[in-house]
């Protein structure tokens, strides 16, 4: 082990105390965080009994993206079996609608903190025959175990944003050997290709994005299509998967203005739907909940969506979506999923963490940039009263996204290119 991940180790096992302070915080939100708390620290049930692929998704996003990569797998290996791992609640949720699906052939559990003893006993515990890490997932000692085992290790659907790699610069004592050391890496966009290589990578292939291969719900866009026809013709304007803050400077901006159009307004966090209410009512908005049961009439000014895995619901009613997490400097939440669902975006000025989607969806027409809350507000009401602008929106958002179909498959070609040596072997 080198000086560098020995320290690593040895600050992480030091901040023990603190991990479990914040697993005790969001318990109080979320229960669901003091459930396998045994996985955490590498103790798991009996492992299945056929050979296995592992696939890290840490939560809602990467589990969603992964949904297609796995079903080819399982569909393509017929003898093995999925391990499914997350680090959140919520991803752990959203998988079990695979579970469901595989209930014979997918398995679920909690990756082990990044620590030399858990990660053995994970690995020693599963023995996969190989590891998928989504997106951005690196850790340096899971890595390193993998690798002492012989498991190859791969980056799939990975990016990196130009925010990240100076993070990764700044500590490339610990992250260059630890992304030298994955077998292949399946990147989203040639940039981000660049990056990865500029911070370490040695085989990495563009494949494109697997959350464009992603089929909405038929039976999710049918109840969209019912909510349509309930509402008539009212417009109605999509706030996606906000973050804390956004919804402050959203629904101050919408109470200043008088419209006819209906706001829905979904938070990307469960926990955080009885705060949103809360900022709801305090504007004297009238507000009805998705929870309720009950759709919104003429007097309803917001209708929050609070439930979960209902997004592509949401964007099939909508005439229009702003995407979460780009008003305030998070990134950015999944703008593809909108398009998959033929419903035009709003975008805000943060969008690193879809800097080519969103600057391609904006190219084609699909989408438009806005500056803040209350661009965002103007934008949509005026394009609210331009049906057939909208219209060929939502042409765009559908060529779009019908246009960057295919990374499953290049993604899959990559992964068995790495297991078929061991399978020799």
């Amino acid at each position: 082990m080198s000086l560098i991940r020995l320290l690593y180790s040895l600050l992480f096992h030091l901040a023990m105390p603190l991990v479990w302070m914040r697993l005790l915080w969001r318990s109080r939100r979320q229960p669901e965080y003091l459930r396998h708390v045994g996985e955490r620290h590498g103790f798991y049930p009996p492992p299945p009994a056929r050979p296995l692929i592992w696939l890290h998704a840490v939560s809602v996003g990467e589990t969603r993206a992964a949904e297609p990569l796995i079903d080819l797998l399982l569909q393509r290996h017929p003898e093995h079996h999925v391990l499914l791992t997350h680090m959140t609640p919520t991803g752990r949720a959203t998988g079990r609608e695979l579970v469901h699906r595989y209930p014979d052939r997918l398995t679920q559990a909690y990756l082990p903190y990044d620590l030399p003893a858990t990660c053995g006993r994970f690995l020693d515990h599963y023995r996969p025959r190989i590891g998928l890490l989504m997106e951005t997932e690196i850790w340096p000692n899971l890595i390193a175990a993998a690798g002492r085992r012989g498991i190859p290790m791969a980056l799939v659907n990975a990016r990196l944003s130009p925010r990240s790699q100076r993070g990764y610069a700044r500590l490339s004592g610990l992250t260059r050997p630890a992304i030298a050391a994955l077998g292949a890496i399946a990147a989203q966009t040639a940039a981000d290709a660049a990056r990865l290589q500029a911070v370490g990578a040695r085989q990495t292939i563009v494949c494109g994005n697997l959350k464009f291969d992603v089929t909405p719900p038929p039976a999710k866009l049918s109840l969209g299509a019912h909510w349509r026809q309930a509402l008539g013709s009212r417009p109605v304007w999509l706030a996606a998967s906000t973050r804390e803050g956004e919804e402050t400077l959203l629904l101050d901006a919408f109470a200043r203005l008088p419209h006819r159009h209906l706001l829905l307004l979904v938070p990307r966090h469960p926990q955080r739907f009885a705060e949103v209410a809360e900022l709801i009512a305090s504007r004297q908005l009238a507000c009805c909940r998705r929870s309720c049961g009950e759709l919104p009439d003429e007097e309803t000014r917001v209708w929050l969506g609070d439930s979960m895995g209902e997004m592509p619901a949401y964007y099939a009613l909508a005439d229009l979506a702003l995407i979460g997490g780009t008003l305030l400097p998070f990134g950015g939440q999944n703008l593809i999923e909108a398009a998959a669902c033929g419903c035009p975006v709003l975008l805000g000025p943060h969008t690193f963490n879809f800097a080519q989607a969103s600057a391609d969806a904006i190219a084609c027409g699909a989408g438009r940039r806005i500056a803040d809350a209350d661009d965002a507000v103007a934008v949509a009401a005026e394009l609210l009263q331009q049906p057939l602008l909208l219209a060929r929106m939502r042409a765009a958002a559908s060529s779009f996204s019908q246009a960057h179909r295919g990374a499953t498959e290049r993604t899959a070609a990559l992964i068995e290119s790495l297991m078929a040596p061991r399978a020799a072997g």
